[in-house]
């Protein structure tokens, strides 16, 4: 698999991307599946989340995409009562913010190395925890 590009998130007034993809967990859970047009193989999901932590809850607040009739896609198409944003109350798990510079790059996923990775914890859609982890080559891992 390709490396993913990444989805975007305001942060503490900071854009940052991040390596997660919390709208998947929304799709695969509801059955909603909308006929997103493809992109590329360097975003197999076909589409980019744009997100905010507001008060300690995260927001879905905008998807960079195009149906496959055309049409733009917008937070609306997904979330009709929530046309500007919707609170990820469906979503509990940890988002991966990379930072620094690229230490390994590995062609899949959001696998590659940087030299810190923020983690937010995330409960039911609300911020409960945040750690930094600074990080090394893996040892296993072959030469670029």
């Amino acid at each position: 698999m390709t490396a993913q590009v990444r989805e975007n998130l305001l942060y503490e007034g900071k854009q940052v991307s991040m390596c997660s993809t919390p709208l998947k967990d929304f799709l695969t859970m509801s059955g909603i599946r909308p006929p997103f047009a493809l992109r590329t193989t360097a975003c197999n999901r076909n589409y980019v989340g744009k997100w905010e932590i507001a008060d300690d809850r995260l927001y879905l607040v905008g998807i960079d995409a195009t149906l496959r009739d055309g049409s733009p896609v917008s937070v609306a198409t997904i979330f009709p009562d929530s046309p500007d944003r919707v609170f990820a109350n469906w979503y509990t798990g940890t988002l991966r913010i990379p930072e620094g510079d690229r230490i390994k790059y590995f062609h899949g996923g959001f696998a590659s190395v940087y030299e810190r990775d923020l983690f937010l914890d995330i409960s039911d859609g609300v911020l409960v925890d945040t750690r930094l982890v600074q990080n090394s080559v893996p040892e296993n891992a072959a030469d670029d």
